[in-house]
């Protein structure tokens, strides 16, 4: 049976995916493309991270990690980041409830902080308010650069003793999750874009000439597809 067949019944991630991020890319040329405005392509992609997310957990993965903010979106105009930011707020407060009955764990990573009060205090709320959850975990990188991350983490190795890959890996915003399996880029991009360069290191990746917005649970049981037919040799024969 096809994954896509197994997944419309409710068919189990293919074995050994457990963790999956994706790099959401591509909703100012959906907008642009539909003379629209890019706020409104940001808010279609939130209808889409809401799909994948619901399939995501429907599919039992253990954690999906979505792309949301880099550090250096902050260079976009002023109207476009705070347009961001209200999206933000307005889907943590409206998918909370959701996140916290289907026991799905909410996680951020990069400095999050950095964001207006009002933003940190819906943040810090919802990650209380999951804390608890074992099932999906939900990582959402706000504020996230990779390089900053592993200098930040290699620092934190160094002030305890010997700088080794394990102590850098026991470091980083995402050590307490499975290792990645798979990392999708939507938009026909081939590049990582500063996104969990140490944690990529033998992931498999996808690159998906479909615009971020347009993306659906049919979009992620492919990518799914796809890798169990990868051989996964980690720098082996």
């Amino acid at each position: 049976m096809s994954l896509l067949k197994a997944h419309d019944k409710g068919g189990e991630v293919p074995a050994g995916a457990r963790h999956v991020a994706i790099i959401m890319d591509g909703n100012g040329r959906w907008a642009k493309k539909r003379h629209m405005p890019r706020a409104l392509g940001h808010q279609r992609g939130v209808e889409a991270v809401r799909r994948t997310v619901k399939a995501a957990r429907d599919m039992g993965l253990q954690a999906l990690t979505l792309y949301a903010f880099s550090t250096e979106n902050w260079s976009r105009p002023e109207d476009e980041v705070s347009a961001l930011m209200g999206l933000m707020k307005r889907f943590i407060i409206a998918d909370l409830d959701e996140f916290a009955s289907n026991n799905v764990r909410l996680k951020i990573i990069g400095d999050y902080k950095a964001f207006a009060p009002d933003v940190v205090e819906l943040i810090e709320g919802a990650l209380a308010r999951t804390a608890g959850n074992d099932g999906t975990t939900l990582v959402v990188a706000l504020n996230y650069g990779s390089q900053d991350e592993i200098a930040r983490a290699a620092s934190a190795a160094a002030s305890k003793g010997a700088i080794t890959p394990e102590s850098i890996a026991a470091e980083l915003d995402t050590a307490d999750l499975p290792p990645l399996d798979l990392l999708i880029r939507t938009s026909g991009e081939v590049r990582l874009s500063n996104f969990l360069l140490w944690q990529a290191a033998y992931a498999e990746m996808i690159f998906m000439d479909v615009l971020w917005p347009d993306f659906g649970p049919a979009h992620l049981a492919e990518a799914l597809a796809e890798f169990t037919q990868r051989e996964r040799r980690y720098g082996g024969r």
